[in-house]
């Protein structure tokens, strides 16, 4: 860290402490060449995701769209706002475990859908009948026949 008195790249830590309900720690430095004391100030650096929109257009993530979506898919289903909380912590993990600045919104109800399905069968074709925009009947029975057929395959 550079002395913001001389200039010099060598100071060394005399105290070290949480700030800001412990997001940031705060050091105090004292420079190895004039030995006068500075304050420097260590955060994570959060990186912002977009969001990439089937039209193209770009928003910043919002995780409180991920957690409605799912709400809605599990109204009146036995499926707790705790259970719904770690989902959708699940998924926000994934996304910025995956380093991308630029998610598109497809990959999203991808992942909303592959973890509904593994709790909730009425909330996963919810979910999948809104996000694949299914057109009639027959696209919704197609997909009720596919999870039947994987549920069926499960339990053999």
């Amino acid at each position: 860290m550079r002395c913001p008195f001389c200039g010099c790249n060598e100071s060394k830590v005399v105290d070290s402490r949480p700030a800001d309900e412990y997001t940031v720690i705060r050091r105090r430095r004292e420079c190895e060449n004039c030995s006068k004391r500075f304050t420097t100030y260590e955060k994570i650096e959060e990186m912002p995701l977009l969001i990439v929109k089937r039209d193209g257009s770009r928003e910043l993530y919002q995780r409180e769209k991920i957690f409605n979506g799912i709400l809605k898919a599990c109204e009146k289903r036995p499926v707790s706002v705790k259970k719904i909380e770690d989902m959708v912590d699940s998924i926000e993990k994934e996304l910025y475990n995956s380093m991308d600045k630029e998610i598109e919104s497809k990959k999203i109800g991808e992942m909303v859908m592959a973890i509904l399905k593994k709790v909730d069968d009425v909330a996963y074709v919810r979910f999948a009948s809104v996000y694949k925009q299914f057109k009639d009947i027959n696209t919704f029975m197609e997909e009720l026949n596919k999870l039947m057929n994987e549920r069926t395959k499960d339990n053999n």
